[in-house]
């Protein structure tokens, strides 16, 4: 039996997204971002065609790379304005049962020790569906207005994103331990006090010595997303991640990313079913291929030549307006997404890419490909994809929402499940267990699970520092 297709919504708190100029067609209604409504109704209709989750994307910072200034940015509102994405969670689990509520939220810009408050407190809130999308920024704006100079450089931001990790886990999985909390009326003691530990951390880039703040919630740590490529990033997601997201643009290069990613994790003392990879897509689907087409033209006409370049510049670091429509792209050494250049530049030796195909091709759903047909032209591409990749699912872009999400839900999942190839009902638990079929908290050998025993890892410590 073919192997199980999953799917993610990928969205942001903003306008348009991934697909800029498409805010202003009819039928889009990503300008009611900012109601709630929207998000509840769109949750609704995710978890009605059996997604994982919703992956809410964010930037702190806006791209000025593009002619060295933002006003393209702004002018086509491309991911600005752009609101809080971890106050979607609430809403989102309040309106749904099952579906998932990924999170993104950067170690550049926000001290572990609050942060890991306010990533408890939403897996309080849902009862253990939310999952944090680890990431290190690129953008050298959301430095420069939170009091930085400039960003870290790219492998030195994974060096504090691990060490970040370490401190989350120190908190989520160590502080408090199982039984802290008796709520004993009877005897007036609502926390065992000699169960709640100082986790003493004291590291190259944080210190921090005292307690965390929340009692553990449902996952302990939620579940860890990361969508790194680069050398760096794929190290850190072999680690630590659960679930990867990549932006591959054909099967070549998604093939040895999974192969890359696979042999990482096992050489890291990990399995391959510890980890889901999803690749970005976008599925333009109708009931013909006529029809999707039809749909397709119609979108195209909407694209921001403009706001494309905005977003690959700021991706990539690199000012695409310095060149001429038909030049190549070339690999130049940015502080940005590496892999995003390196997969344009030479991730694939039978595609170059010119600036004009460059811009054409991120109009619609960003770096990954644009699938278009009826249910069963898409599902047996999704099919071959899967096949030819070893790739777990893919994380959805929308051209125009929520139309995109809709029609896949309607026209594309019966089609995968009628193959036996999708879901048809979600695993009981929190969201850790629903993919995984396995336990609410991480479990060895991934390194999160060894912070439970938060004394032993002080112990250690203390017996490394002294070099005994």
């Amino acid at each position: 039996m073919s192997k199980t297709i999953h799917f993610n919504a990928f969205d942001m708190n903003c306008v348009g997204h991934q697909s800029p100029g498409l805010w202003a067609h009819p039928r889009d209604k990503s300008w009611k971002y900012k109601d709630l409504d929207y998000w509840q109704d769109l949750a609704r209709t995710l978890e009605s065609g059996f997604f994982d989750g919703i992956f809410i994307a964010d930037v702190i910072g806006y791209y000025d790379v593009y002619k060295g200034n933002n006003y393209h940015a702004i002018h086509q509102a491309a991911q600005i304005p752009v609101n809080d994405p971890l106050q979607l969670a609430a809403p989102i689990a309040l309106a749904t049962e099952h579906l998932g509520i990924g999170i993104t939220a950067s170690t550049s810009f926000e001290h572990p020790y609050t942060f890991a408050r306010r990533l408890a407190t939403a897996d309080h809130h849902t009862k253990g569906r939310v999952g944090w999308n680890i990431v290190t920024s690129y953008l050298e704006s959301g430095a420069r207005n939170v009091g930085q100079t400039g960003l870290q450089r790219h492998d030195n931001r994974y060096d504090i994103a691990n060490e970040y990790l370490e401190v989350i886990y120190k908190l989520l999985e160590g502080s408090w331990e199982d039984g802290a909390v008796v709520r004993d009326r009877e005897n007036r003691v609502f926390t065992l006090p000699e169960k709640v530990h100082e986790i003493g951390h004291k590291g190259r880039y944080f210190d921090v010595p005292g307690y965390a703040l929340t009692e553990p919630s449902p996952q302990r740590t939620p579940v860890l997303y990361q969508a790194g490529a680069s050398g760096a990033g794929k190290k850190f997601a072999a680690e630590h991640a659960e679930c990867v997201f990549v932006a591959a643009q054909t099967k070549t290069i998604l093939r040895n990313y999974v192969a890359d990613v696979t042999a990482r994790a096992v050489a890291a003392g990990r399995t391959r079913d510890s980890l889901k990879i999803y690749n970005l897509l976008t599925v333009i689907v109708d009931e013909t291929d006529e029809k999707a087409k039809a749909k397709f033209r119609e979108y195209l006409d909407y694209v921001s030549y403009d706001g494309s370049l905005v977003f690959m510049s700021g991706w990539t670091g690199i000012d695409f307006s310095r060149y001429r429509p038909d030049d190549l792209v070339r690999k130049i050494e940015t502080n940005a997404i590496h892999s995003a250049v390196e997969s344009l530049s030479e991730g694939d030796p039978n595609k170059r890419w010119t600036i004009r195909e460059l811009a054409e091709w991120g109009g619609i759903g960003g770096m990954g490909p644009v699938i278009v047909g009826s249910p069963a032209t898409v599902a047996d591409e999704l099919q071959q994809w899967v096949e030819d990749t070893g790739v777990d699912g893919f994380n959805l872009a929308y051209a125009v929402t929520p139309e995109t999400f809709e029609n896949i839900v309607g026209y594309l999942v019966p089609e995968l499940q009628k193959r036996g190839v999708y879901p048809t009902e979600y695993r009981p638990g929190t969201l850790r267990e629903k993919l995984f079929g396995r336990g609410a908290f991480l479990e060895a050998p991934h390194p999160g699970a060894r912070y439970r025993d938060i004394e032993a890892v002080k112990r250690s410590e203390a017996l490394r520092q002294t070099g005994s």
